[in-house]
């Protein structure tokens, strides 16, 4: 299917599907590491994140976003943790969307006290659903980075780089909790492209990503050609990869395009966690993966600025920090 989106003709394909990987199976790690290389993403099941656990945290954000707007936005704006609603950073970004964007290291982090009672009633319950359900998630982007060493064939500390930089206490991990309204009332030609949140790449390591029963999630293998990922099984989780960990890869992991399209009929509901790095932390390529490193070292600090520098759709951050290729003498 050709679509015209923004004066911009592009193409939908509908006939790929991405990897579904069993992290029991004992191939994991290579499947892994193949579908890094080919897709840049893929979904995971018998993952171990508890089922109960997940539907608490999806429970909180329902009730959450289905408050008036007037309380929603006692909750905000994301400064940079709250909700937000339609703008994405502070370039001028905007999407058919609202979200809340959570912090990750600490249930007693501060905006927790000041800003849970605006989110939920039972301020101590919202808490512990966030707690629980950002331990499971960092514990499966842990044992996933693991499995990328092994299927890489990293030896000694490049083995226990990305988990250790997860794991890290100070860690800038977040979680983002989406809401995307559906269509309803406007023609299906008119709705079927409309944009929740923009073409971007994530810029950490690693996403994990879960969301309701319905499509949106669309990723970008070539220029002009979206294809839609669809929800199926309701029990994966989809995994992508981040700026950070394709310059780790010293880029054989592609970082892709993706975006969230709006439902025509059904509202959407996710949750991203973004696994990221310390600020002061290092980037830079794995020990033992390449002679010639593509990307000079960087701190998380140098390109997080850089990336919330720029607008959402501006891929072209990773080439500032591309080592020039030496001329010939």
């Amino acid at each position: 299917m050709v679509v015209a989106a923004s004066m911009k003709i592009e193409k939908i394909r509908e006939d790929i599907e991405l990897p579904i990987i069993d992290l029991l199976s004992p191939d994991r790690s290579e499947k892994i590491v193949k579908a890094c290389e080919e897709y840049g993403f893929f979904k995971v099941i018998n993952h171990g994140v508890p089922q109960e656990i997940t539907t608490r945290m999806e429970e909180e954000a329902h009730v959450f976003f289905s408050k008036p707007g007037s309380d929603k936005l006692r909750a905000g704006p994301p400064n940079p943790f709250g909700y937000g609603f339609k703008n994405i950073g502070l370039n001028g970004d905007k999407g058919d969307v609202e979200y809340l964007l959570l912090p990750t290291n600490s249930p007693r982090h501060h905006f927790f006290s000041h800003f849970s009672k605006f989110i939920s009633s039972d301020p101590n319950k919202f808490r512990c659903a966030v707690g629980e359900y950002v331990a499971a998630v960092r514990q499966l982007a842990s044992e996933i980075v693991s499995m990328i060493g092994e299927g890489l064939k990293l030896e000694g500390d490049g083995a226990k780089v990305l988990s250790g930089l997860i794991n890290e206490p100070n860690s800038d991990s977040l979680l983002r909790l989406n809401h995307y309204p559906c269509c309803s009332g406007e023609s299906t030609e008119s709705s079927s492209n409309k944009i929740g949140f923009g073409e971007h790449t994530d810029p950490q390591i690693l996403t994990i990503l879960r969301s309701n029963d319905v499509q949106g999630l669309q990723i970008s293998l070539e220029d002009g050609v979206w294809v839609p990922v669809t929800p199926y099984p309701h029990s994966a989780f989809c995994v992508n990869v981040g700026d950070v960990l394709q310059v780790m890869t010293n880029g054989r992991f592609l970082s892709v395009k993706h975006r969230a399209v709006v439902n025509s009929y059904k509202t959407r509901t996710s949750m991203a966690y973004f696994a990221a790095p310390p600020l002061n932390a290092t980037v830079s390529c794995l020990p033992g993966l390449a002679a010639a490193p593509l990307y000079r070292s960087f701190t998380w600090a140098e390109y997080k600025k850089a990336t919330y520098a720029r607008r959402l759709g501006d891929n072209t951050r990773l080439n500032l920090f591309k080592l020039l290729p030496p001329h010939n003498e």
